[in-house]
């Protein structure tokens, strides 16, 4: 018998986040987060996260603007990430906080609101000294 190689889904190409004003996220995600922004098509805007696109859409006719996923943007230094962000006016849930020594390293991680209200990450893993 052959090997099997069992498919499994791995790279993500793409993130949708439902907004209620778009042009208001666009400059939050823009300015704000400092991300790179790609372009805007009707209703919908496009920024490159390091090979993964993000989209920001309005609300298709009867969607709801809920259920969102939690988006985990990997930072080298979570302290610094967050004094930049704080320092450009990101409203943060909580303060950089381990969420599991992993072994060799440490899972930190820091939540905030978007200007639409959604829930995003940042994360870091600190390696042990």
């Amino acid at each position: 018998m052959g090997t099997h190689q069992t498919f499994g889904l791995a790279q993500i190409g793409q993130i949708a986040i439902v907004v209620q004003d778009l042009e208001r996220a666009v400059a939050y995600y823009r300015d704000k987060l400092g991300m790179q922004f790609l372009f805007t098509a009707a209703t919908l805007a496009f920024f490159d996260c390091a090979g993964t696109r993000l989209m920001l859409s309005t609300p298709e006719s009867g969607q709801a603007h809920s259920g969102n996923s939690v988006i985990y943007f990997s930072v080298g230094d979570i302290e610094s990430a967050y004094r930049e962000l704080l320092a450009r006016g990101v409203p943060f849930d909580d303060q950089p906080h381990i969420i599991a020594n992993m072994g060799t390293y440490d899972l930190w991680m820091a939540f905030f609101r978007d200007s639409e209200h959604n829930l995003l990450g940042i994360m870091s893993e600190v390696p042990h000294s």
